[in-house]
């Protein structure tokens, strides 16, 4: 599989309307992203997304949303796959290019690597008023930590809030409205990550190719290839 990295944004003339939603997982301080984009703000949200998904990712997939939704019906498909190197952020509208720029500053000398993404783990927002099953980083964690700290270099610059300190990388995979924690955790997490590990060439189908930083405004992408 290939990825991404990707900052995404949505930006509008506003310069002083809240962040948004953080999610965070359970039980662990200070480890959340920022997934909902508020809207008419500019959101900077670096990720890792594999946009064009292996077949063999969907049919994964196509396995593990059926046996979640026997213990939570109302979970959904993500619309996209995406891994998270910032929290969200407010950036006045004219800081946008700027900001683009500096980033593809940061990162021009990066070079491509792979990462693992095959342990599954239940998300929360902050609220608790959505819950995310996704696949959490096992292998790559170094290279992430790297990007995360020049992404943070450019939050500096633009006086902006930076990473958390031990963050939980991974890319989601489906979600609800409502803390469903209770239901997915346990029994069906373990049912799931078994799912995972016996799944044909599930060691390579998650290993994921990290070939450019992107950044998301609205349906506009900026792509930033690594070396």
């Amino acid at each position: 599989m290939s990825a991404d990295p990707l900052v995404g944004y949505s930006s509008s003339g506003s310069e002083d309307e809240a962040e948004a939603g953080a999610r965070t997982r359970p039980g662990s301080g200070g480890r959340r992203r920022h997934d909902t984009l508020a809207k008419k703000t500019a959101h900077p949200v670096p990720r890792s997304s594999p946009d064009e998904a292996r077949e063999e990712f969907l049919d994964l997939l196509d396995m593990l949303l059926p046996h979640a939704q026997t213990y939570v019906p109302r979970l959904v498909r993500m619309e996209a796959f995406h891994l998270s190197l910032s929290q969200s952020v407010v950036l006045r509208h004219h800081w946008i290019l700027p900001f683009v720029q500096a980033l593809k500053d940061r990162v021009a000398s990066f070079q491509r690597f792979f990462f693992t993404a095959n342990r599954v783990k239940i998300y929360t927002n902050q609220e608790k008023t959505r819950t995310f099953v996704g696949l959490e980083v096992t292998s790559g964690h170094a290279q992430l930590l790297d990007l995360v700290s020049e992404v943070d270099r450019v939050m500096e610059e633009f006086d902006l809030t930076t990473f958390y300190q031990d963050p939980s990388f991974h890319i989601s995979l489906a979600w609800c409205v409502g803390d469903a924690r209770l239901q997915l955790e346990g029994q069906c997490l373990r049912e799931l990550q078994e799912m995972v590990e016996e799944f044909e060439d599930s060691e390579m189908l998650l290993r994921v190719h990290a070939e450019q930083v992107r950044c998301k405004s609205g349906n506009k992408f900026f792509s930033m290839p690594l070396n």
